[in-house]
């Protein structure tokens, strides 16, 4: 049978014409209403870069920019950790150890809504089960976490990491189970301690693993909305309030589209640029094959 080259396009093309109408479509099509001032119920009148000198002016972007840089600088350094730790504890083999991974990982299978009630619960001042311990334990108060503008953005990504971690600690024991047993019996062989073995064999070996995981935990922290919008819905004072968060209180809230767009394209931007800088050091920290 004759080969033909348009045959395997045949094949791509329902692929191909999902993601051009279902992903680039929507790209292109927000970028142009993001130039528009419209309100849903009114016909789109256009404004040119409007939306977005006014979004550059404005205190409560400028606040809500820098709450997402808090979040995402903290959760993902400590997702990352804590899902490796997590990984590096159950990455044995023991009796029961099934049982621990199902444990660690029951969180991120739970519902948001109530992992964000049961902790709003327990940071509660009045009522919180860590108030009673703490009072009973010291006589010391607990400050109000999710009610103070300084607290609130610590609360929820330490709430967040507690959530996901066990997420990243699967990927983690992946990699760590891919990690051929040679190279840790030859070290032990040398009177390697398990510090040397983790720094000079587990380390670079996971790396590949763990580029994987900064560039997923990265796009997860900069759309993180459901554990804002159940513990404290942007509040108090847009304290807790991510990009994420304020594109949808001004999309689906204020009903001003155009402006949420203009939003979101910047959020587009952002996951892009530092995407593609992720991608161009790859090449100096991810030293798996350079062992």
């Amino acid at each position: 049978m004759r080969y033909k080259k348009h045959v395997p396009w045949l094949f791509l093309l329902p692929t191909i014409l999902g993601l051009i109408i279902f992903r680039l479509g929507p790209i292109i099509a927000v970028f142009f209403v993001s130039l528009t001032r419209w309100r849903i119920f009114s016909p789109p009148e256009w404004v040119g870069l409007g939306n977005y000198l006014h979004m550059f002016n404005s205190d409560i972007f400028w606040r809500v920019f820098r709450n997402t840089l808090i979040f995402s600088g903290i959760f993902i350094p400590g997702v990352m950790i804590f899902g490796l730790a997590l990984a590096l504890l159950i990455n044995r083999k023991m009796r029961g150890i099934t049982f621990f991974r199902g444990l660690f990982y029951l969180p991120v299978v739970s519902s948001t809504v109530a992992v964000a009630v049961v902790w709003s619960w327990m940071l509660s001042p009045r009522f919180g089960i860590i108030q009673s311990v703490l009072n009973s334990l010291t006589g010391l108060n607990m400050p109000n976490f999710l009610g103070r503008e300084s607290l609130v953005i610590f609360a929820l990504v330490g709430v967040y990491i507690w959530k996901m971690a066990g997420y990243y600690m699967i990927i983690f024991l992946a990699g760590l189970q891919n990690i051929p047993p040679v190279y840790y019996e030859a070290a032990l062989v040398d009177g390697g301690s398990r510090w040397q073995m983790f720094k000079h064999i587990t380390l670079p070996l996971l790396s590949p693993t763990t580029f994987f995981v900064l560039i997923i935990s990265l796009i997860m922290s900069l759309k993180t909305f459901d554990i804002t919008f159940a513990m404290t819905q942007g509040g108090p004072n847009y304290a807790s309030s991510t990009l994420i968060f304020h594109i949808y209180t001004n999309g689906f809230m204020h009903f001003r589209m155009g402006y949420a767009s203009a939003l979101a394209t910047i959020l587009f931007v952002i996951v892009a640029v530092v995407s593609y800088i992720n991608f161009k050091a790859k090449k100096h920290w991810v030293t798996a094959d350079k062992l």
